[in-house]
């Protein structure tokens, strides 16, 4: 950065010759490096969020809207205050404040999260808000240094909107392709802190020689000691999601693969064969009642996690082959070293996006395609339309047969939507679950969670697959023909155009599995 002094930047008169030289890299250097820390500070809050608030519309919706809303006032109240105070007073205090806040937002956040669940909301808005408004006064600020001449307002205005723009371009690429896949979400707000202190030293030691920076270097050291210890630490930061692996006290290789604060998998890494979870035990059920015996599979997988049904079939049946779409290489690192993934023949792990993967795949292909992809608890919206289920449908066999696991609550919107979404594209459909989910208990009140649905070309046997459901012990059956037509009602088709999945999905409460 070139050092500022006093005559970096004048006062406008009328009279007065622009300053040349390094006044104006310095202003542009200033103007680029804030506008991009407040692009650094939206996206990687979106990270910190997740295991919390869940990555859905609404998080993102939430946060860019502070995000702007930051923006807004920050640009208003550093014009407003540059034009009534000496505008190099402001600069220093803007981002050496900025930098201790965003240092100490991920130890903040966290300690909320677990201590003060209910006020988290409002720290996580302060967190954003906060240092992003201070950065954003930067602009102004530092325009208001540089009109020295009436005469070329425009241009000063202009190539610092320029410059303030191409800063936030490269904050979102630097951050969105380097920095996350590179860095803790931790480390990222710490390191920008400590850049954003020392650039305020740097600014108040050329121009006025302030004091205030040893302080606010203290506040960052705090920060990164206090994330050291603060709660709800990730054992992993992938790509994608805060990830731990538990332990089960009950059974010795039992693991439970945890992405954003939800049971995303239970592997048995000394048995395949053991299946935790209630809805993969019925996709097991399924498989039973549509390929009876132990004939080997073309599978594809739609979502990886930890590969708990590929391993499954891969013990059960030997000689199946799986093609596995997992979109996050974070976990599949996680899966070979705390899960157990060895070279298990047939499992073939592609880092790939699930529809994607599909246009990968010949036509005809597949007995068996299986979706299981989750952005926390919502199925990713482009995998559940009519022109997703469309490339499934492409790629199985005249027989082949496509199961999937959904989440959803309350009148289960979503799960109804996608029902009828898939009676758009298959011959056959159904839905397992718990009978009062599916209205066919109408003693017992509805109360949402995982639901499995099932599309093929081919009838599958209603009484097998009931039969199926009861040896696997899941208490769920089976809605289809009539039933299934009576429960999704007057359901919206998704499709590539219209598929608001997460304003269809409910609210839901703690999440203790899937």
């Amino acid at each position: 950065m070139s050092p500022v002094t006093e005559s970096s930047f004048l006062p406008l008169t009328e009279a007065t010759p622009r300053a040349h030289g390094p006044g104006s890299r310095v202003a542009a250097v200033l103007v680029f490096g804030s506008s991009a820390a407040v692009l650094v500070v939206e996206i990687v809050a979106l990270r910190l969020l997740a295991p919390y608030l869940g990555l859905t519309l609404e998080t993102s919706t939430l946060v860019i809207s502070i995000a702007l809303t930051a923006i807004a006032v920050g640009s208003w109240l550093g014009g407003r205050l540059a034009d009534h105070v000496d505008p190099r007073r402001l600069l220093g205090p803007s981002l050496g404040v900025s930098g201790a806040v965003v240092a100490l937002t991920p130890a903040v956040l966290r300690s909320t999260a677990e201590w003060a669940p209910a006020a988290l909301l409002l720290i996580a808005s302060m967190t954003i808000l906060v240092p992003g408004a201070l950065l954003s006064a930067v602009t102004p600020i530092v325009t208001k240094l540089r009109l020295t001449s009436l005469a070329e307002t425009g241009t000063v205005v202009g190539r610092l909107s320029g410059v303030g723009t191409a800063g936030a371009i490269f904050g979102t690429v630097f951050t969105g392709f380097v920095l996350v896949s590179r860095l803790s979400v931790s480390g990222i707000l710490i390191g920008l802190g400590t850049l954003l202190v020392v650039g305020s030293a740097l600014v108040e030691w050329r121009a006025r020689g302030w004091s205030g920076a040893p302080a606010l270097a203290l506040v960052v050291l705090a920060g990164g000691l206090a994330t050291a210890v603060a709660p709800g630490g990730c054992d992993v930061e992938t790509k994608y999601h805060c990830a731990r692996v538990v332990a089960d006290p009950d059974r010795a290789g039992g693991r439970t693969l945890v992405l954003d604060g939800v049971r995303h998998s239970y592997v048995d890494i000394d048995d395949p064969t053991h299946l935790e979870f209630t809805y993969v035990r019925a996709i097991a059920a399924v498989v039973d009642a549509a390929f009876p015996g132990s004939e080997p599979l073309a599978a594809h997988h739609l979502g990886g996690g930890g590969l708990t049904f590929p391993r499954y079939l891969a013990a059960t049946r030997p000689g199946t082959r799986s093609v596995v779409s997992e979109i996050d290489s974070g976990v599949v690192r996680i899966d070979r070293d705390r899960l157990g993934l060895g070279s298990e023949s047939g499992i073939d792990v592609r880092t790939e996006d699930g529809r994607l993967g599909l246009r990968r795949l010949d036509a005809d292909s597949r007995d068996l395609v299986v979706g299981d992809a989750f952005g926390g608890v919502s199925v990713p919206w482009h995998l559940t339309t009519v022109e997703a289920m469309s490339g499934v449908r492409r790629v199985l066999d005249e027989d082949g047969l496509y199961v999937a696991n959904l989440i959803d609550h309350g009148d289960l919107a979503f799960a109804r939507a996608e029902a009828a979404t898939l009676g758009e594209v298959f011959e056959h459909v159904a839905v397992l679950g718990e009978p009062a989910d599916l209205r066919l208990d109408p003693a017992a009140a509805p109360g949402g969670g995982n639901l499995v649905v099932i599309a093929s070309d081919r009838s599958v046997d209603r009484s097998a697959l009931q039969n199926a459901l009861d040896a696997r012990r899941t208490g769920w059956t089976v809605a289809a023909g009539g039933d299934l037509r009576s429960w999704t009602g007057d359901a919206p088709v998704l499709t590539d155009d219209y598929a608001p999945v997460d304003q269809l999905l409910q609210p839901y409460g703690p999440q203790s599995g899937r």
